[in-house]
């Protein structure tokens, strides 16, 4: 019985038996960052009314869309600057004589 003891003793003091204790960190962790979540983009829009000015007849033009406010950058910022190309005779309530003009 010593004999095997001395040869359990010496395969443990080899270094291709010798394994290391507790666990292998590196194939446990994820990788960094992960996959970013691909959401629906019109999930952070709404929809806004354009409106004409007072002297037509027709103040409801259409609708357009904008990405929400978040922190410091704010719905109207993104509204600004924006050109709509509108029928003149849409604006004063179907008037045929001035349908060639856009305004």
């Amino acid at each position: 019985v010593v004999p095997s003891v001395a040869i359990l003793a010496q395969a443990a003091r080899s270094p291709r038996t010798v394994m290391a204790v507790g666990k292998n960190k590196r194939l446990t962790k994820g990788k960094k960052g992960g996959k970013k979540k691909v959401g629906d983009p019109f999930l952070k829009k709404e929809w806004y009314d354009v409106k004409a000015p007072t002297p037509f007849l027709v103040r409801s033009v259409g609708k357009t869309l904008v990405t929400k406010s978040q922190g410091k950058k704010l719905a109207s910022d993104g509204l600004r600057g924006r050109v709509c190309e509108i029928n003149l005779a849409d604006l004063m309530g179907g008037d045929e004589d001035h349908a060639h003009r856009k305004i």
